[in-house]
């Protein structure tokens, strides 16, 4: 999908367009992708798994990389906190722009998620993740999505943070039609040389700035709200909304994998991967879409001036 498109009850719209090039890039054919409204439960036994072994394997390594390294109890905690966190975002929206320089609800929604991104840091697993996982070509990111439809384990975890059916095929829908913007975020291995003038080793693996990434745009947005509120309409708040649930969905999707490697271990090896990959997708996807939404606003589209009378 591409930035600033209409939403329908505070979701993005999956156009004909957008529904026609995901199941192109799926293989999905038939009377199960001519279904009136487009489902991910609709699709489960229709995608091929043809890339699940391929996965497993990258989900062995990792889980044999980290084994004993990560804490149950914290993890389990951070993912409860970021479901949490989305709750709060009707809220959040009903309060409309902040009336004071200070405010902090939008960091206080992200806080827990900082959490789990802390422990992961100190413990190396972005750093592990960046190792096993492939790039992020659009065969892979076919691969994850595949994945991601087939596997109701990683369906349920995004209905667990609130996310329903309309919203969840919506994230899947705009990551697969996004591939090739994906595959623009490549390992810090495959960064050029000093590019720009900093050195490649100073900089976090992909993963890591792909949650990273999305939870220092939801803590600029106390501030950046009520410091703007001139110049972004409702519309662009509904939008921005929206980016910020998705943002703190992939990094649950993420969070919620590591939780599952720390505990029970009920996902398989090909369910782990295509969780981090696909909540690392996500993350990146959202935080693309919040900077054009609430952030690069152009005169064109900012609100007129005098106000639109909130």
């Amino acid at each position: 999908m591409e930035t600033n498109d209409t939403l329908t009850d505070g979701v993005p719209d999956v156009d004909e367009r957008d529904r026609r090039n995901f199941l192109k890039i799926l293989g999905v054919t038939g009377s199960v992708g001519a279904a009136t409204e487009l489902s991910l439960a609709d699709l489960r036994e229709a995608v091929g798994a043809e890339s699940a072994d391929e996965l497993a394997a990258v989900g062995e390594r990792i889980r044999a990389d980290l084994a004993g390294g990560l804490d149950a109890g914290r993890l389990s905690e951070a993912v409860g906190g970021i479901e949490a966190g989305i709750a709060e975002l009707p809220a959040l929206r009903a309060a409309g722009f902040p009336d004071d320089p200070d405010a902090s609800a939008y960091r206080e929604v992200a806080a827990p998620a900082w959490d789990a991104y802390d422990h992961l840091a100190a413990v190396g697993f972005f750093e592990s993740a960046e190792r096993h996982l492939p790039e992020f070509s659009p065969d892979h990111v076919r691969a994850t999505a595949a994945e991601l439809i087939r596997a109701e384990p990683l369906t349920a975890a995004l209905a667990e943070a609130g996310f329903e059916e309309r919203e969840r095929t919506a994230l899947v829908a705009d990551v697969v039609n996004q591939n090739a913007r994906l595959a623009q975020w490549v390992s810090t291995a495959k960064l050029p040389a000093d590019p720009e003038g900093y050195d490649p080793a100073d900089v976090a693996p992909l993963h890591q700035r792909a949650l990273g990434g999305a939870l220092l745009w939801i803590d600029e947005l106390d501030h950046h709200l009520w410091q703007r509120e001139a110049i972004l309409t409702d519309e662009m708040l509904d939008r921005g909304i929206w980016d910020v649930k998705a943002m703190l969905g992939g990094v649950h999707l993420f969070a919620s994998a590591a939780s599952d490697l720390a505990g029970p271990e009920e996902l398989a090896d090909s369910q782990l991967a295509a969780a981090l990959a696909g909540g690392s997708a996500i993350a990146i996807r959202a935080q693309e879409d919040v900077a054009d939404d609430l952030f690069r606003v152009t005169d064109a589209e900012r609100a007129p001036r005098g106000g639109v009378g909130r």
